[in-house]
């Protein structure tokens, strides 16, 4: 049994006292103040002068801002989350940069996650308690599961949601013990109606978390529309409703967490498709259930799941035509049009009868295990007027190990 040491966050809910909800409060908007005008600077001088600043810039600046009259109060929370703020807008321009985000955006005191991180010089964890800096009472923390023997936290987030529940996050070194999986490969289908369809023929029914809760939903919100705007009654109808989301958010990342980790623990090979949210809910058909779905948090949790527990995770590229590929060995049958309404549908060449789902998830399981076993391409050849290129250069785009960034068009 190999064990491998990855870092790990354990998040848990607390219940600060009035001093410490007050300082915390005072720290989050001070996070956000001092994240929003390093932005505001860092912008102003690319389109003034074509000048380029980084995070040392923007340090030195928040020194001046703490000895202006209009900013002195940024000196009274502790300095580490203000400095923090700047280095995850640095890792937001690199991203940018690099092309693997949008351009930063400001953080809205209404919209915005209230959060700030201290690292090990502002807190102090001790005999399983969590003592944060500018404060001299350890945190009221549930734990609801104990962190790693020996644990020793590197970093502290605390958080509060639109609700108002408090929450705390600490990255630990922990130990993942990673045993031999009980089956060699499986293929995942993304579905609606079932939310995975497994190539063992299993199909896992989509919960459909935010139509159970819509109906309660709705009256939260029509409620929140016939208070008068800044009243205290809409401050209160307005928790209502962020209440209702973060119900249906919670029970949504439960059941992905529990699905996600019994398919890395059974399985060495996790074959999906590469689907691009952000293309497909231009339907709006089907918007709403793409969402409620929540395919891109199920791909993220197995991504880091898998590399935690040593398994594969293959991710065919989105042009493979697994629902429409006969998936009975020798045959190879592409069928030329398959409407979603189409559940079943019977291959002219062999004369197999496929469930829809079930085939796609047998196409991807054998597509993944061609790639994992060699890395060749699996795509079929396409005519060259439906895409522009040649038939070589389609083949060269082909399943990939690390997935591409592109909508899936079936």
């Amino acid at each position: 049994m190999a064990r491998k040491t990855v870092k790990r966050a354990f998040k848990y809910r607390f219940y600060p006292t009035g001093a410490q909800a007050a300082e915390l409060s005072r720290t989050f908007g001070c996070v956000r103040l001092v994240y929003n005008k390093a932005l505001a600077a860092r912008t102003r001088a690319w389109y003034q002068n074509r000048e380029r600043i980084g995070y040392n810039a923007t340090s030195a600046m928040l020194t001046g801002w703490k000895k202006t009259e209009n900013l002195a109060f940024l000196a009274e929370v502790s300095s580490v989350p203000l400095q923090q703020a700047l280095r995850h807008l640095q890792q937001g321009f690199s991203h940018f940069f690099a092309g693997r985000a949008c351009y930063p955006r400001f953080k809205s005191r209404k919209k915005s996650r209230a959060s700030a991180e201290y690292t090990s010089s502002a807190f102090r964890y001790r005999d399983g308690k969590l003592t944060l800096a500018k404060m001299s009472e350890p945190l009221a923390i549930v734990w609801s599961r104990p962190l790693p023997a020996g644990a020793a936290p590197s970093t502290v987030t605390v958080s509060r949601d639109a609700v108002g529940r408090w929450f705390v996050s600490l990255l630990c070194e922990d130990t993942v013990e990673s045993s031999p999986a009980p089956h060699d490969a499986v293929g995942v289908d993304a579905g609606i109606t079932s939310l995975v369809t497994l190539s063992t023929g299993e199909k896992v029914t989509n919960p459909r978390h935010e139509r159970a809760d819509r109906a309660r939903l709705a009256r939260a919100q029509r409620a929140l529309s016939r208070k008068q705007t800044g009243s205290a009654n809409q401050a209160r109808a307005r928790t209502r409703v962020a209440r209702v989301h973060a119900r249906i958010a919670d029970r949504r990342k439960d059941f992905l967490h529990k699905l996600t980790t019994r398919l890395v623990r059974e399985n060495q090979v996790v074959v999906i498709e590469d689907l691009t949210v952000r293309t497909m809910v231009r339907n709006r058909g089907l918007a709403r259930a793409i969402s409620d779905a929540a395919w891109s948090d199920m791909r993220s949790m197995l991504e880091y799941k898998a590399a935690w527990y040593g398994r594969e995770l293959v991710v065919v590229d989105r042009f493979f035509p697994s629902t429409r590929l006969c998936s009975v060995p020798g045959c190879g049958h592409v069928h030329e049009r398959l409407p979603l309404d189409v559940r079943v549908w019977t291959c002219p060449r062999c004369g197999a009868v496929h469930d829809r789902d079930v085939n796609a998830a047998n196409n991807l399981r054998a597509a993944g295990l061609a790639v994992s076993a060699c890395g060749a391409g699996v795509r079929p050849r396409r005519e060259p007027s439906r895409t522009g290129l040649s038939a070589s250069k389609q083949e060269g785009r082909g399943a990939t190990r690390d997935g591409a960034n592109a909508p899936d068009h079936r």
